[in-house]
């Protein structure tokens, strides 16, 4: 039997041959279930499944064990019982396998746990492991999905790294309903091994990947992390939600994961610094999700809110600015502009409030006067729903619009979110290429993604 071709990462993100480590016929079988991913998924490399209990699994032949096979695999995924993972990982590492993904709950914490014995077995033998327990790995754009997610992810450009595969799982299932698709997601599980610092290296200098998504719930090892979180901020944008930011949300982090979350605000702090845009919730992050995957490089930062409802506009500006965004400030020349085409009742200022009774043609001249201004950088469009006005022909005539003027405002973008009849405002704008948001908290938060992250540094 020949060694694997891949060590380290490379194992774990392009290998040639996949084996699972344990599985059965029982229909929901981690071994069985992962197999069936990884086949479905296009991977194009060698997929194996060792168990010494059956023969054959799903019409594929199994192998008792890992000196059967024809060559050693580069990636093993491990979803044994918690008391054979150390022997498991041990085998696996003296056989020459590159990375192995844990899948397997329940090994326990601190000095002599199963999790520090399989620690110590991957380490002596060079073989990097990701969890465990954890959901797996996915890597769309070379078919690998090595997790037991209910669906597969879309290739993209986008990272996503995560302590908890709830958040994978419910991510990707928003992604694919708005066809935002990834160069990698990384379910970290108890972090035994590879951490966040790490990875955060790895997708900075990934050529495939444009931006980071991550879910943090604890940093194993902050002067690494902080190193990493700093240089791959100066190279794309990173958004990140840390969990446990109050008393009882860091006590529920610690008994998930098994690590204490530490001080928020001292987490805080420290993310500033990095140039790392923190994030509350998850809402916000699907709003980072959907503006960096439909957004392209830009310039500036000063953002314009177009709306035909004060307070929602007024709402909109208070997160901006909370999250660390840029409200443009009107010049003469531009309130003078506005004030040919708009009521004489138009708010003067930004907020751009026109009035509730807007249509099309008010928010497309508008929209004509800011995306022409020199101080907006980009602009929020916003509609509430009145009975004097109708939300899809107004959403159909700014798409329109954008789709009009695309070429001469290339690097000012237009983002959305119709606050009524939000569907099928949304099919306008995607065929435009706007970022749409269904609600106040969702658009702010995607609005403040674009203003307020910060910019990477261009050589």
């Amino acid at each position: 039997m020949t060694r694997g071709d891949r060590r380290g990462l490379d194992a774990l993100f392009d290998p040639r041959s996949i084996a699972v480590l344990g599985g059965s016929p029982k229909p929901r079988s981690l071994g069985r279930v992962i197999a069936a991913n990884l086949r479905s998924g296009g991977f194009e490399g060698e997929v194996h499944v060792v168990t010494s209990r059956h023969g054959e699994l799903d019409g594929h032949a199994t192998s008792p064990d890992l000196a059967a096979l024809p060559t050693v695999p580069d990636l093993v995924i491990v979803t044994v019982p918690p008391d054979a993972v150390p022997d498991v990982i041990e085998q696996a590492a003296r056989a020459g396998v590159g990375a192995a993904v844990v899948i397997t709950a329940g090994l326990g914490q601190g000095e002599g746990s199963l999790r520090e014995q399989a620690a110590n077995a991957a380490r002596r033998h060079g073989l990097r492991l990701v969890g465990p327990n954890c959901l797996g790995i996915l890597v769309p754009p070379k078919g690998i999905n090595a997790s037991f997610a209910a669906s597969n992810a879309l290739p993209g450009d986008l990272a996503l790294l995560a302590q908890s595969g709830a958040i994978i799982t419910t991510v990707v299932e928003w992604a694919n309903q708005r066809g935002i698709g990834f160069s990698g997601i990384v379910s970290l599980g108890d972090m035994a091994d590879v951490e966040i610092g790490e990875l955060l290296d790895h997708y900075a200098t990934d050529p495939g990947t444009r931006a980071i998504l991550v879910y943090a719930e604890s940093i194993t090892d902050p002067k690494r992390f902080m190193s990493a979180a700093r240089a791959a901020a100066r190279a794309k944008p990173v958004i990140m939600v840390k969990a446990g930011r109050h008393e009882a949300g860091a006590k529920a982090a610690a008994s998930h994961t098994g690590a204490l979350a530490g001080s928020d605000a001292v987490f805080d702090a420290a993310l500033r610094r990095a140039g790392i845009l923190r994030v509350s919730d998850l809402e916000e992050l699907f709003a980072a999700a959907n503006t960096l995957a439909r957004l392209k490089p830009f310039k500036g930062q000063r953002l314009a809110i177009l709306t035909n409802g004060g307070g929602v506009g007024i709402l909109a500006i208070d997160r901006l600015v909370d999250l660390g965004g840029v409200p443009a400030s009107l010049s003469e020349a531009t309130c003078a502009r506005l004030d040919a085409v708009l009521p004489a009742t138009w708010s003067r200022a930004n907020p751009i409030d026109i009035i509730g009774d807007a249509d099309g043609e008010r928010y497309v001249a508008a929209l004509d006067v800011l995306l022409d201004a020199r101080e907006c950088d980009g602009v929020l469009v916003l509609h509430v729903p009145t009975a004097l006005t109708a939300p899809v022909e107004v959403a159909e005539a700014v798409a329109s619009h954008v789709r009009l003027r695309r070429r001469d405002i290339a690097e000012k973008p237009v983002l959305a979110c119709w606050l009524s009849h939000e569907a099928q405002a949304r099919v306008h704008f995607d065929s435009a290429g706007i970022p749409a948001y269904r609600t106040l908290t969702g658009a702010s938060a995607g609005s403040a993604i674009w203003s307020a992250t910060p910019r990477p540094r261009r050589s």
